[in-house]
């Protein structure tokens, strides 16, 4: 019995096994050296017993990888393209990170006494040499495309910032004139939008109505090549013009609106005895006198002032081009702000008042907003829309 037990414990072992060396094999079968090193470096990691198979798939995977990059790296060579530079840095790279990996588990010997033979490649000065040809044709790239970009063709001079920021994330963080070629990249693939407000409506509008509408200028609303400018500029060329034309502004009178109207209740008001044909008071059942809630009807007579004004406002937003001045965009937007008070006073018993008039008595009488208050709340309350119709607009890029 015990035989047969250690017999399955065996099998099972192998079972779970093979499934492990059966991957490792297969990714070296399909090229995928670096993950079958990867993988096998993480199951001999730490073991004291090392199984053979992780030792040779390691030894194996290290020899192909390292081949086929020296490999590629010759024939990228051979082309002499200025351009293959990038590659075969990020292959001397690979190399080396590689390398790296496999180091701390040196000697590396299996269990049954198989010692793994790895061939390690200096390439230190090959690292150097192709890390500068890399930059200096990147850097020469970018160069190219800011030219681009200051005739006008403001992608190109956004590929120019990414170029030389790969130039600091991948190769050098200081080189050659890089700073001061991002800093110009920057500005000529920024698109600089001037925001302005224009008056179409026939009325007069409030002084700050600008202010408040230039309070839309919150951080969030500039993108990495997007810049709203809410200040005109002397001698500065716009790439968009960002224009909300008020058409319609429409401001009602001061209405107020006096009305009484009675509110009743019917309340119990005491008891009153029931009396038999002959004039005594009824008993029930247990000799008690019998008796009913007396109901009456209460009254109360409210006075109320209704006050009321609105404001509607009506813009449009277009978005038009800085250099054809062609209008690209457009978008309607409407809002309406109310003013509303009750203001009211009663006579009569106050326990006959509904629940409504209740709130509202004891309020008083409050001073009209001026028109000129009311347009600006409408403003306000137009921010979120124009907000969302700069964000949404594809046709500032």
């Amino acid at each position: 019995m015990k035989a047969i037990l250690k017999s399955a414990l065996f099998l099972l072992f192998v079972a779970a096994l093979l499934p492990a060396c059966r991957s490792s094999q297969k990714m070296i079968e399909s090229g995928n050296y670096d993950a079958a090193i990867d993988f096998c470096i993480q199951k001999l990691r730490g073991k004291k017993n090392k199984k053979n198979d992780y030792v040779k798939g390691l030894e194996m995977a290290f020899q192909k990888a390292n081949a086929r990059d020296v490999a590629n790296i010759d024939r990228l060579k051979l082309q002499n393209r200025e351009e293959n530079w990038t590659q075969i840095h990020d292959m001397y790279t690979g190399i080396e990170r590689r390398q790296k990996k496999i180091r701390p588990l040196l000697p590396l010997r299996s269990k049954s006494g198989y010692t793994a033979r790895f061939t390690f490649i200096d390439v230190s000065r090959e690292e150097n040499e192709s890390r500068e040809q890399a930059a200096a044709f990147l850097y020469a790239k970018a160069e190219a495309l800011l030219e681009r970009g200051k005739r006008g063709e403001k992608l190109a001079a956004r590929d120019a910032y990414y170029t030389l920021r790969d130039i600091e994330k991948k190769y050098y963080n200081t080189y050659r004139e890089k700073d001061r070629l991002m800093r110009e990249a920057r500005n000529w693939g920024t698109s600089f939008v001037l925001f302005e407000v224009k008056n179409q409506s026939g009325k007069i509008l409030p002084t700050h109505l600008n202010d408040r509408l230039g309070a839309v200028a919150d951080p969030s609303l500039n993108e990495e090549w997007k810049e709203f400018i809410f200040e005109a500029e002397n001698n500065v060329d716009y790439d968009y013009f960002a224009t909300l034309r008020f058409r319609d502004i429409d401001v009602s009178p001061e209405r107020v609106h006096e009305r009484s109207y009675v509110d009743e209740k019917r309340i119990q008001d005491g008891w009153e005895y029931e009396y038999d044909s002959k004039g005594n008071v009824k008993k029930d059942s247990l000799g008690n006198d019998i008796k009913n809630p007396k109901f009456v009807i209460i009254r109360a007579e409210v006075l109320e002032v209704f006050q009321s004004k609105a404001a509607r406002v009506g813009a449009t937003l277009d978005i038009v081009d800085g250099a054809t001045r062609k209008r690209l965009d457009s978008s309607d937007m409407s809002t309406e702000v109310l003013f509303e008070n009750y203001a009211s006073t009663f006579r009569g018993d106050k326990r006959a008042l509904s629940e409504e008039s209740k709130q509202r008595i004891g309020n008083r009488p409050l001073p009209f907003p001026t028109d000129a208050d009311m347009i600006l709340q409408a403003a306000d309350r137009l921010k979120p829309q124009l907000r969302d119709a700069l964000r949404r607009s594809n046709a500032i890029f």
